[in-house]
C-alpha cells in the first residue's frame, strides 16, 4: 500500500485549513467537501488538460481509497468534480471525513510532486494560496518523505 507521507499530510492539512470556513459547525465540516480540489482545478486543467486533471484525481482517489475505505465510493465526474461524497459523508463523523480529505489531498500532492516536481508544485500552490509562501513548506527531494 502506498501510504501518505507525513510531509504531504502536513501540507494537505494546511491547505484544507485555509479553505475551511471558520464557523466550526459540524455541518460545515462535512459539506466543506473538497474545496482545495476545486481551487486547484482551473490551474491543473490549464497545465495538463481536463482529461489529465481527471486522471490525476482518479489515481489519487485509488491511492487514498487503499488507506481510507469510504473514499472508494467517490468518483470523478466528466467535468472533474468529485461525485458520491454525500452518502459516505452522511455516515461519518467530522474527524473521519476530515481524515479522508487529508489523505486524498496528500496523495494528490504526492502525484503532483512526482509528475511536475517539487519546485513547480510549490509555485502552483503559492499562486493559489499566497499565504503558503510564508509557511515552511518542503516537499523534500520529491519523494514526499
Amino acid at each position: 500500500m502506498n501510504r501518505t507521507k507525513p510531509k504531504m499530510r502536513s501540507i494537505a492539512e494546511r491547505l484544507i485549513n485555509y479553505e475551511t470556513p471558520k464557523s466550526g459547525s459540524t455541518a460545515t465540516a462535512n459539506t466543506g467537501s473538497f474545496h482545495v480540489t476545486d481551487r486547484l482545478r482551473p490551474h491543473l486543467a490549464t497545465l495538463m488538460g481536463n482529461g489529465g486533471f481527471r486522471a490525476l484525481l482518479s489515481r489519487a482517489l485509488v491511492l487514498a481509497g487503499a488507506e481510507v475505505p469510504w473514499l472508494r465510493a467517490v468518483r470523478v465526474s466528466a467535468d472533474g468534480t468529485l461525485e458520491g461524497l454525500e452518502k459516505p459523508a452522511a455516515g461519518l463523523n467530522p474527524a473521519e471525513f476530515h481524515q479522508g480529505r487529508v489523505v486524498f489531498l496528500a496523495q494528490l500532492l504526492g502525484l503532483l510532486v512526482a509528475f511536475i516536481g517539487p519546485g513547480l508544485t510549490l509555485r502552483l500552490l503559492c499562486e493559489i494560496w499566497p499565504q503558503l509562501a510564508t509557511d515552511n513548506v518542503d516537499f523534500g527531494n520529491g519523494d514526499g518523505t
